[in-house]
């Protein structure tokens, strides 16, 4: 698993993602504004996903399954892709926890 930080051309430019090994996004963030609050961001999902209590299971309108990665104090520090069944989003989860806490960071930025 690697986290990968993007930097676009906004005025919130930072986001990033945790996709498996075959670059599939596992968990999206928010837009941060500065790199350094991305980062904080990055750890928090890191500490956050191993505990179950910091896991919010959703459905979506059109009855797809997702689910929320929340900070201590409740905020949503990362929101997963849709799957299909809950058992998909389910291995998400397990997925996440297996390779988040050694994920390396690796920035994408536009070029110019």
């Amino acid at each position: 698993m690697k986290v990968v930080l993007k930097k676009s051309k906004t005025n919130e430019p930072y986001t990033f993602s945790f996709v498996d090994g075959e670059y599939r996004a596992i968990v999206r963030s928010e837009s941060y504004r500065e790199k350094k609050n991305a980062l904080k961001g990055i750890a928090s999902v890191k500490n956050n996903c191993m505990n179950n209590a910091r896991y919010e299971m959703k459905e979506s309108r059109n009855g797809k399954f997702f689910f929320n990665v929340k900070a201590r104090n409740g905020q949503v520090v990362g929101t997963s892709a849709l799957y299909e069944s809950r058992d998909e989003r389910r291995d998400a989860v397990e997925r996440l926890k297996i390779g988040a806490r050694d994920a390396i960071t690796i920035l994408d930025e536009p070029l110019g």
